[in-house]
């Protein structure tokens, strides 16, 4: 059987392999390169922000090297099937859907803090019991709008979706995007009896379904239309909102009234991972409050390490939420609840709202 290190093709043709610019530790002469190297299969951007505030620094810390592959959560999910969790990745970073998905096939392995110290470190969403692997970041669902057209208060509403007023002038996510079903979820809470009332949530968003100008499928497709003017608001998550604040737009983004959920992103360990003490030491060193403080500086993720000191760029956006997001009322979704359905609530969403 070959070695699965020399298997570097994967199923996204845009799939690329960067080494990093961290310096191996001197070691035995024989050692063995799984012993000094891993893999880190990684989303493709923000490539350079990442391996400048956590590759290097691991590397420089640990004396192990690390090779970057990036490719869609789609893409990369689609070769660790192929290759049944023995692609030769060490570390896959991947979105929680993705991750659950992946589970559910016994893709991934379980991390405890017994391997991973600083899992006692993070904040509890962070670790639930819904996934073998922890969140090392996250992302919040909310409004992201015009504040020269709303208010505010007006923008956390979801009955601005359902006012005729704007219509034509908004936009909300597919739910096969990560924003879509934490909107779904939040309407369903909103307007029914709780984050899976998908019943309830597809009808309410049919009846919405007129003054929606799109359901996108891209934060560029949403971000272009409200810098052209050409909307007033739409659901998003709250990094999308960063650049434009920071550049001084008139834009800022706000948490529903109700119906608040977050995703995360994950760092799981394939089944197969041929270097599974590198993966748990750079698991460990990502969740450390040295490496998430750099993240949030550097890369603009929300931290799970809730110690980490919110660079200004974020909480022009947030706020105080990210002190502590479920104080703020912020919760995830459970993955058992979602992975099994997700196929059918695609193609519901798809006919009873989009086509309907």
């Amino acid at each position: 059987m070959r070695n699965p290190r020399s298997r570097r093709v994967v199923a996204a043709s845009t799939l690329l392999v960067l080494a990093s610019a961290g310096v191996a530790a001197c070691g035995g002469g024989d050692s063995e390169a799984d012993g000094d190297t891993i893999v880190v299969s990684t989303f493709p951007f923000n490539v350079e922000p990442f391996t400048e505030a956590v590759i290097d620094p691991f590397t420089e810390a640990t004396g192990i090297e690390v090779e970057i592959e990036t490719g869609s959560n789609a893409d990369r999910l689609s070769q660790l099937r192929l290759d049944q969790g023995d692609s030769g990745v060490d570390v896959m970073l991947i979105s929680d859907t993705y991750a659950a998905i992946a589970q559910e096939d016994d893709l991934f392995q379980e991390v405890t803090a017994e391997d991973v110290p600083n899992l006692d470190q993070i904040a509890p969403f962070a670790v639930e019991d819904g996934f073998t692997g922890p969140a090392y970041s996250y992302q919040l669902n909310g409004i992201m709008y015009d504040t020269d057209a709303l208010s505010e208060e007006e923008a956390a509403d979801w009955d601005l979706f359902a006012d005729t007023a704007n219509s034509g002038r908004l936009v909300l996510p597919d739910i096969a995007v990560t924003a879509g079903q934490l909107t779904v979820s939040g309407v369903g809470e909103a307007y029914g009896s709780g984050p899976y009332d998908v019943d309830t949530a597809f009808s309410t968003l049919a009846e919405w379904s007129p003054n929606i100008l799109q359901f996108y499928s891209s934060s560029t497709e949403m971000t272009n239309l409200l810098t052209q003017g050409e909307i007033v608001a739409g659901a998003a998550l709250n990094g999308f909102a960063t650049d434009l604040i920071a550049s001084g737009e008139p834009v800022a983004w706000t948490p529903p009234a109700e119906g608040r959920y977050m995703a995360t992103n994950r760092a799981m360990v394939p089944t197969g991972a041929p270097n599974v003490e590198g993966a748990y030491q750079f698991i460990d060193y990502l969740l450390s409050l040295e490496a998430q403080q750099a993240s949030a500086e550097l890369v603009g993720d929300l931290p799970v390490n809730l110690d980490v000191e919110m660079p200004e760029e974020l909480t022009a956006v947030v706020g105080d939420i990210a002190d502590d997001p479920e104080a703020a009322g912020y919760t995830t979704l459970d993955p058992a609840e979602i992975t099994p359905n997700r196929d059918e609530w695609v193609e519901r969403f798809a006919r009873e709202v989009v086509g309907g």
